[in-house]
């Protein structure tokens, strides 16, 4: 199919006109849903400007100073005619065209950016279209392919068929809340095997609909890559980051980006509830017997009185406060605001703050965020902001103390799930953190189990001891207690 292009510029070449917008599916394919581990129950969308347009063939360059450009195939449809409010049943008939399209994305940009896409998936060259289109009205939008070769080896094959929403479902959404017009281009989503390249690799993208007539195709949509030579201006804004997580989702998974598999909480159902009858001063009566003295996150309180602190640690690190490197890493989308954004129900956000009180490092609408996203607690060997709403919340949050002044006075959010230290205290992610009017500790998930298991040993004796010191016994010999206390001891748990 052939459409007179009057947009006067190679890169809409394949285009009936330069796109007033190009709107973007986040997640569509149950073949990607499932290698993310989530499902969406709705459409969502971003934006990604026209000028991110490239030409059927050519070149995407990777910045200077990033590693984790990637991929995205997807089936690209044109409108045609302006569509607002349309049903799902002549959705279909506002569409021309149908063509390959190439959603590359920048993860090293997207923590300040996130949902929005704006930086990472903005950029000159990073939506490539073409090079033929393929008349709507010729084929099944239930029927259309898609496939992705990286240097001659296919990365991606999936079908229409086997989206989550329809496309006359995502074009009938978006249409009930503004209008498509004709020219606007629809990135319908990605199917599993999206990864990263790198300079000299060689992306291709093919739609077609096999079973239509003639079996139409875009033809190969072909990009290589390059090696940028321009640097981000830390003046300007954010510099690119990378952690862990962004190279797992921009690889496709962890053992693709060359990472360790994530390990599975060592805080099971049943240890949860153990914990939950021991006090903190049992477990480290427990853990100064296996030689560990320096468990204890020092300097904490419970903002709420009484409450008790079971979880595994998520980590969050603060450096002290430098004004150029705040300017770049303290605003936006910050390592803090990651980290109370994606705690998982059960962790508990572990900040290290360097013991400075001078500040808070969060306050009640972070610790409501905690809350909602169902968090164990938080605990922070730096100040708290908004103390007592903080309290009225009612999730588990230790702190070195009150103060009125926000984050920036004193640190610079840097980084998070690392080692860290936190009151005197090394912390790693996946440590078990228990609190309560005590203080709180660090229980290390290997001997999790053993020392859980003797602390309640150690809470039964020691009831039993309270009952023989309330019937009027003497401490001397009892507690602790001799040999002949021991085997009283031992005498009467038998009987138990």
């Amino acid at each position: 199919m052939k459409i007179d292009n009057d947009a006067g510029d190679r890169r809409f070449a394949a285009l009936p006109t330069r796109p007033g917008k190009i709107i973007a599916v986040h997640l569509s394919y149950a073949s990607r849903a499932a290698q993310r581990g989530r499902r969406p129950a709705h459409p969502s969308y971003f934006l990604k400007p026209s000028s991110s347009v490239a030409a059927t063939s050519g070149v995407i360059e990777r910045p200077d100073g990033t590693e984790l450009l990637a991929f995205e195939g997807e089936i690209a449809l044109i409108v045609g005619s302006p569509a607002r409010r349309v049903p799902i049943e002549s959705a279909w008939q506002h569409v021309v065209a149908v063509t390959a399209g190439n959603d590359f994305g920048l993860y090293d940009l997207r923590a300040n950016d996130k949902g929005s896409n704006a930086r990472s998936k903005g950029g000159d060259g990073f939506t490539p279209l073409g090079p033929n289109l393929i008349d709507a009205r010729a084929v099944d939008p239930a029927a259309l392919r898609v496939r992705t070769w990286v240097n001659g080896v296919v990365a991606q094959e999936d079908s229409s068929s086997e989206m989550i929403f329809s496309l006359p479902q995502i074009i009938s959404d978006l249409s009930q809340h503004f209008t498509l017009e004709p020219g606007d281009v629809i990135l319908t989503g990605t199917p599993a095997g999206s990864s990263v390249v790198v300079p000299g690799d060689v992306v291709e993208v093919e739609v077609d609909a096999p079973q239509a007539a003639g079996a139409p195709s875009s033809g190969r949509l072909v990009t290589t890559v390059a090696r940028g030579t321009h640097e981000f201006d830390a003046t300007l804004g954010s510099l690119p980051s990378v952690d862990d997580t962004q190279r797992a989702e921009a690889w496709g998974s962890r053992s693709a980006a060359g990472l360790p598999a994530a390990t599975k909480s060592g805080l099971s159902d049943e240890l949860r509830d153990k914990l939950s009858r021991i006090p903190v001063a049992a477990l480290s009566q427990q853990l100064r017997k296996r030689g560990l003295d320096n468990v204890s996150i020092g300097g904490v309180r419970p903002v709420r009185p009484g409450i008790k602190l079971i979880g595994t640690a998520r980590t969050l690190r603060f450096v002290p406060n430098r004004e150029d490197l705040f300017s770049a890493h303290g605003g936006g989308y910050n390592a803090q605001k990651r980290v109370f954004d994606t705690v998982a129900p059960g962790e508990v956000i572990v900040i290290e703050a360097r013991g400075e009180t001078e500040s808070g490092t969060l306050g009640d609408i972070l610790a409501l965020r905690a809350q909602v996203r169902g968090a164990a607690g938080v605990v922070t060997d730096g100040g708290i902001r908004d103390y007592d709403a903080v309290a009225e919340i009612g999730i588990a949050v230790f702190t070195a103390g009150p103060h009125p002044a926000v984050l920036g006075r004193r640190h610079v959010p840097w980084d998070a799930d690392l080692t860290i230290s936190c009151g005197g205290a090394t912390v790693q992610p996946g440590d078990i953190i228990v609190g309560d009017g005590d203080g709180v500790l660090v229980l290390p998930p290997s001997i999790a189990e053993e020392v859980v298991d003797d602390a309640l040993e150690q809470e039964v004796q020691d009831g039993w001891i309270a009952e023989q010191v309330a019937a009027g016994h003497p401490v001397d010999g009892l507690f602790p207690p001799d040999a002949e206390w021991k085997a009283r001891y031992r005498k009467w748990r038998k009987n138990q």
